[in-house]
C-alpha cells in the first residue's frame, strides 16, 4: 500500500486514491456507486470525500468547454517581469480573462491563460491589461489551435 501525506497532513491511501479517480471520471457519482467500486460503505466514502474536501485536497467543480460557452480564443502568455513578480501575479489575478496563473523559471517568470470571445478580446486583454501593468516588461502569446488532451487525473495513478 502506498500512502503520502498532503501539505495538509491528510493521509491519501490507497482507497483515498481510489475514490478521487471515481470522482475525476464522474464527479456526480453517487457515494454508494462509489463504495461498491472502492469497497466501502456509503457513509465511509461520504466521510472521507467530506475530509478531502475540507483539506483542500480536492474540489468537485463542474468543467466547462469555452468552445461551447463562445470563447473561441484561447491562449498560453508568457510574461517577463523586472521587479516584484508577487506584486504583478496579484495584479494578473484581478483579470477576469485569466484562468491560470503560475510563477516559473525559464524564459518567463509568469505564464498566464487566457480566455476570450475572439482575438479583439485577446489583444484588449493583453494590451490595456497584462502590459499595463508596471512591472511587465515582454510577453509573448501562444494561441491554441486545437486542444488534443485535457485531463484532471493527477496524482492517483
Amino acid at each position: 500500500m502506498t500512502e503520502r501525506r498532503t501539505t495538509n497532513g491528510v493521509i491519501l491511501d490507497d482507497v483515498s486514491k481510489r475514490i478521487i479517480a471515481q470522482l475525476q471520471v464522474d464527479g456526480r457519482r453517487s457515494y454508494a456507486a462509489i463504495g461498491k467500486a472502492v469497497g466501502l460503505s456509503e457513509a465511509a466514502v461520504r466521510q472521507r470525500v467530506q475530509k478531502l474536501t475540507d483539506a483542500g485536497v480536492i474540489q468537485i467543480v463542474a468543467v466547462t468547454d469555452p468552445l461551447e460557452l463562445g470563447f473561441a480564443r484561447q491562449a498560453m502568455v508568457g510574461i517577463c517581469v523586472d521587479g516584484d513578480v508577487f506584486a504583478v501575479t496579484d495584479a494578473l489575478a484581478e483579470i477576469p480573462e485569466l484562468d491560470y496563473l503560475v510563477i516559473t523559471t525559464g524564459r518567463f517568470d509568469v505564464l498566464a491563460e487566457i480566455v476570450c470571445e475572439s482575438d479583439d478580446d485577446l489583444l484588449e486583454v493583453i494590451t490595456n491589461k497584462v502590459r499595463a501593468i508596471p512591472a511587465v516588461t515582454n510577453t509573448e502569446t501562444f494561441v491554441y489551435l486545437r486542444l488534443r488532451k485535457q485531463t484532471y487525473a493527477w496524482g492517483v495513478q
